[in-house]
């Protein structure tokens, strides 16, 4: 008779935990758009949420630290004539925010250190591209290749741009509206599901189709991620209109390795995943819970270990990279939560530690900031793994970073830009306007302050001048008076005057 005992995994008591609502962020008027769309992105520096508003798409810029009520008046980034659609964070650049529209356009902005103080405008945008002719749904940055973005839209295409040059590198033509992509670890390839239920796995550079097959038979939206060890994990329903997930390999796509029933809501289920810890999230728009898994090489291969649940239905939801978690309270993860009330739940999901000392064990090396490869490296074939840091001695910033600039046919997001070159008439630096900007008013204000002290010191002058005056004339009039009561002083001048007229 053989015993099977419990699963060893340090990660089968990990506990998720809501923050207290002073340190979450409200009254926020969240996007009413149908698009699946998770309307949060959030990294190390920002949460960035799309919000309905008048007169075209918006989204805000919120600064991590600058938690509680927001004000109705509070500043957007609104360059778009048509409603935000997805936004996503640059993963090499953390000032460095995409975003995609119903005006076909997607525009690439930079949001400075210190956080948005002010509204954002179509000539604000550091880079347009435009290329899709309907409207586009889905922005995602390449893991490791510096400018690299893929965009889809509902013409039924998929791009790839250079954002360094705002060029288009690549495009592809799909069978129908694609509903999620995703890049492998390395970048080498990328897989996109479709409405036509199908899963495809291409070669970015080729377009080549790898692999092809059907994914979840239902009529919800299919959704797809490569995993760090190459196997696909998908999303979807079954034909009752039960939801699935299911784990695949690249091969053989048509033959799932672990196909799972989990419930039978409505909602579309959207899977986030941590690399380091082999961790899969599920989250559905409008459900209340968040269950997560663990994907290993033993069967079943997708342990479920535990849910997570509120309340409240959740309308959209950010993760936020491993750079951002709090390292001291082993924390591994951290959500940020939608709801329809307005309020932006933050949940910090952690492993229980009696040791205060640095969980080697639970922070394998992590993605950094900086790049792998460039876009022109990239595209002649070049294929590298993302860079990794370790988080023992918490993120270093490395030496001072050049502010970004703009010019054409050049790499606008490129970290090393010299401070001496060159740039175009349209060309944008929002770090140097705003230090120009505060160095103008300084100088106004030092002029101002010598101007009035210049007027002080005159009229301290002339005051000090009348009083000599008034002293003068004074010890004058003692002398005569002293020699009068000495008897032997003359005739004083002046004497058949009135005092009044002395």
């Amino acid at each position: 008779m053989s015993f099977r005992g419990v699963r060893a995994s340090k990660f089968r008591h990990v506990y998720g935990t809501p923050l207290k609502r002073e340190q979450c962020y409200d009254n926020i008027r969240v996007s009413k758009s149908s698009c699946d769309s998770s309307f949060c992105a959030v990294n190390p520096k920002f949460v960035a949420i799309i919000v309905e508003s008048a007169g075209g798409g918006a989204f805000i810029v919120l600064p991590l630290k600058s938690t509680g009520r927001i004000n109705r008046d509070y500043p957007l980034v609104g360059g778009h004539r048509g409603p935000v659609l997805d936004i996503a964070w640059c993963p090499h650049h953390d000032n460095v925010i995409a975003s995609a529209s119903e005006d076909c356009y997607i525009k690439i902005w930079q949001i400075p250190d210190r956080g948005i103080n002010r509204t954002y405008t179509d000539k604000d945008a550091v880079v347009d591209l435009a290329h899709h002719q309907r409207r586009v749904s889905l922005v995602l940055w390449h893991p490791s290749a510096q400018n690299v973005l893929l965009s889809a839209g509902s013409d039924n295409l998929i791009v790839i741009w250079d954002v360094g040059t705002g060029t288009v590198l690549r495009e592809f033509g799909t069978p129908d509206v694609v509903f999620s992509a995703s890049w492998n670890y390395d970048g080498s390839q990328f897989l996109y599901t479709c409405r036509d239920k199908k899963i495809r796995i291409l070669d970015p550079r080729s377009g080549e189709v790898l692999s092809e097959a059907e994914g979840h038979e239902g009529m919800k939206a299919n959704r797809a991620i490569f995993l760090k060890n190459g196997l696909v994990f998908t999303t979807g329903s079954s034909k009752p209109g039960d939801r699935q997930y299911s784990l695949r390999s690249p091969d053989k796509l048509d033959d799932p390795i672990v196909r799972i029933e989990l419930d039978t809501s409505n909602g579309v289920l959207f899977p986030f995943y941590d690399a380091d810890t082999s961790m899969i999230y599920l989250c559905g728009k409008g459900d209340s819970v968040i269950r997560y898994f663990e994907v290993t090489s033993e069967s079943p291969f997708v342990h479920y270990i535990s849910t997570f649940q509120t309340p409240d239905p959740q309308r959209g939801i950010g993760m936020m990279p491993k750079r951002g978690c709090d390292v001291s309270s082993c924390e591994i993860t951290r959500f940020y939560r939608l709801n329809n009330s307005g309020l932006c739940q933050v949940i910090s999901f952690t492993v229980p530690r009696k040791s205060e000392l640095f969980q080697v064990d639970l922070y394998p090396d992590t993605f950094a900031e900086q790049p792998a490869l460039s876009a022109d490296e990239w595209v002649a074939g070049v294929d590298k793994e993302p860079v990794l840091i370790s988080l023992k001695d918490g993120v270093k910033e490395p030496v001072k970073k050049e502010n970004l600039r703009m010019e054409r046919k050049s790499n606008v997001l490129d970290r090393g830009v010299r401070s001496g070159d060159q740039h175009d008439h349209g060309a944008t630096d929002i770090n140097e306007n705003a230090e120009a900007e505060f160095v103008t008013q300084l100088k106004q204000l030092e002029k101002k302050m010598e101007k009035k002290l210049a007027a002080l010191e005159s009229k301290m002058e002339e005051e000090n001048r009348r009083l000599k005056a008034v002293i003068i004339k004074h010890e004058s009039r003692i002398r005569m008076l002293e020699q009068q009561g000495a008897g032997d002083a003359p005739e004083e001048p002046n004497s058949h005057l009135a005092p009044d007229e002395v």
